[in-house]
């Protein structure tokens, strides 16, 4: 089980990359645009480069929903690997059965 800490932390993080997408999407674009002046381009970096660093979504973390492990994620389960593998040996994964051949 991970720190609880590092699960609030990241759920934080969550919250924020939400409130902000909208506007660093404006920014990234206004930056990406060929037609806009050189200066407007540089206002937009330095508004992007001002805003929380948390705030960006490469500072996200993938963790297990169950108890926040932080590795060996499976990403159409939200659960990691170890998680993952107990659950559909108890059978409470619908779907999910073990390969034999």
């Amino acid at each position: 089980m991970a720190k609880k800490s590092k699960i609030a932390r990241n759920i934080q993080r969550q919250q924020m990359v939400a409130q902000q997408a909208e506007r660093r999407a404006e920014l990234k674009a206004i930056i990406s645009n060929p037609d806009t002046p050189f200066e407007e381009k540089l206002v937009a970096r330095d508004t992007l480069n001002a805003m929380k660093v948390n705030g960006s979504p490469v500072r996200l973390r993938n963790r297990d929903r169950l108890n926040g492990r932080p590795r060996g994620h499976i990403g159409f389960a939200g659960l990691s690997r170890v998680t993952f593998r107990e659950l559909a040996h108890k059978g409470e994964l619908p779907g999910i059965t073990k390969s034999s051949w």
